[in-house]
């Protein structure tokens, strides 16, 4: 091998292995300061794009998540509703059936009616029940062409997977209904009223046709909030195991990184201590020439 002063390949071979080497030990500090094994896309190009899509789908899992139980909270509080509803509907049937005693005076059967009257009116006040502004119930019993009710319920679609393609249809139940046919349930079309034993009797056999409605009303959304809730837990378990995922491609396996890390160091040294080495070898002309 020739001996030359202008060009020292050992010291820049030393040179670029000592700058590959910090290179890798600042993109080892880099993770572990971070704790992603991904910092920028040259890290990981493929795994870039992919993390990108996970992340992307964890975050709309967590707000379809949130919709849903958004969702199960309106179930909740129109089943509060109706299970005042149907306290209201008790009472008004003790009511009815006192009215069928016939030792009670007409005086008796017009204090019965007044509060019975009084109460319908607080059914008709649940018509207006809303949660965040948004109606619990439908817009209720319809008259038609033969002055009969027909239901008038109706049905909001919840979104329960992050890509929009499953839904689910809560109801608007239809309280108005009930509302109607208490109202109505007379043979002659009139108020439904308790001021005599015969209208009692009536009564008493309508208002045990709404609470039947009724407990189909709370039975319908008892289901419903079964059904969401498990849909809740499914988009829990769908974020769990998105993350686990995304994890798994951009976190930094910190025991193997220190490992990296320890190496370089030692590279860097050893690396900084041959470049010494390599500039100090052309020393050696010196001897030739003196």
């Amino acid at each position: 091998m020739s001996v030359v002063i202008n060009t020292n390949t050992s010291a820049s071979l030393a040179s670029y292995n000592l700058s590959s080497t910090n290179v890798n030990l600042q993109r080892s500090l880099n993770r572990l300061s971070s704790g992603s094994r991904i910092n920028s896309s040259f890290d990981d190009a493929g795994g870039t794009a992919v993390s990108m899509k996970l992340s992307a789908s964890i975050r709309r899992t967590e707000a379809t998540l949130a919709n849903v139980n958004n969702s199960i909270a309106f179930l909740q509080t129109q089943d509060g509703v109706l299970k005042n509803a149907d306290k209201v509907l008790n009472r008004m049937s003790e009511l009815a059936m006192m009215a069928t005693d016939i030792t009670k005076s007409t005086n008796d059967l017009a204090l019965y009616n007044t509060e019975l009257d009084q109460l319908k009116g607080q059914l008709n006040l649940m018509l207006a029940e809303k949660f965040n502004g948004i109606s619990l119930f439908s817009t209720g019993a319809t008259v038609d062409t033969d002055g009969a009710a027909f239901n008038a319920t109706a049905t909001l679609t919840v979104v329960t997977s992050h890509d929009g393609n499953q839904t689910v249809g809560i109801t608007q139940v239809d309280l108005n209904q009930i509302v109607f046919d208490i109202t109505n349930a007379t043979a002659s079309s009139t108020n439904m009223d308790i001021t005599s034993n015969t209208s009692a009797v009536l009564a008493v056999s309508y208002i045990q046709e709404a609470i039947q409605n009724l407990a189909t009303l709370r039975a319908n959304n008892g289901a419903e909030q079964s059904r969401l809730s498990f849909a809740a837990d499914m988009l829990s378990i769908n974020k769990i195991n998105l993350e686990s995922a995304n994890s798994r491609i951009v976190d930094v396996d910190v025991a193997a990184e220190s490992s990296q890390l320890a190496r370089f160091n030692i590279l860097q040294q050893a690396g900084t201590a041959m470049l010494a080495q390599a500039n100090m070898s052309t020393q050696s002309i010196l001897r030739l020439i003196s």
